[in-house]
């Protein structure tokens, strides 16, 4: 995590945090979860307002995850010529279908390394903005307040916290990989 965005949201407040988390959800690299954790902790410290950080980091988060869903939408007659008669990717889309909400909402705290092709793969599959919307917001909603809350309640240890929640984070990636080769390696089995 650069130093230079933690000046620049202790130096500018909530409205460049609420930019830089609307760069995050268009996928940009910028560390957003280590960002929240600080913003809590330096709401802790009195330097920023808990309120209106949140809820301004919340709007710019929600309307980047907007645009890439847009991104997905507007893009998805592509993606149907390239891969539309493949039945892996008729079969791959069915699941999305079926757990979309789901989808969306893990991917904006627990397993985030998946929200941007998520929001990609949400506007392509034909799901309704409303709904995608709904599950995005409680998704943040949930992410911005545990993210912030556990910098808010460690304070100064807060770079601590954002460790253990990057390697946990990788953990559930990475078990969510293991589990997807297994399921199938045991269908590939069956299939035999």
């Amino acid at each position: 995590m650069s130093d230079f965005l933690l000046t620049l949201i202790i130096n500018y407040g909530a409205p460049i945090f609420a930019l830089l988390l609307l760069l995050g959800a268009l996928g940009v690299p910028i560390g957003a979860s280590v960002l929240v954790i600080a913003a809590g902790a330096f709401s802790q410290q009195g330097i920023l307002s808990w309120y209106s950080t949140a809820a301004l980091g919340l709007i710019g988060v929600v309307i980047g995850d907007a645009i890439s869903f847009g991104v997905g939408f507007y893009g998805k007659e592509w993606i149907e010529r390239r891969f539309g008669n493949s039945p892996t990717w008729r079969s791959a889309r069915e699941a999305f279908d079926e757990r979309a909400g789901l989808a969306v909402y893990l991917t904006r705290f627990l397993i985030t390394a998946l929200a941007v092709p998520t929001n990609l793969i949400a506007g392509g599959s034909g799901i309704k903005l409303r709904r995608f919307m709904i599950y995005d917001f409680l998704g943040e909603f949930t992410w911005i307040v545990l993210y912030g809350g556990l910098g808010y309640w460690f304070g100064s240890q807060w770079e601590v916290v954002s460790d253990f929640v990057s390697n946990f984070g990788g953990f559930i990636f990475g078990l969510l990989i293991l589990i997807t080769g297994v399921v199938l390696a045991i269908r590939w089995l069956r299939s035999r």
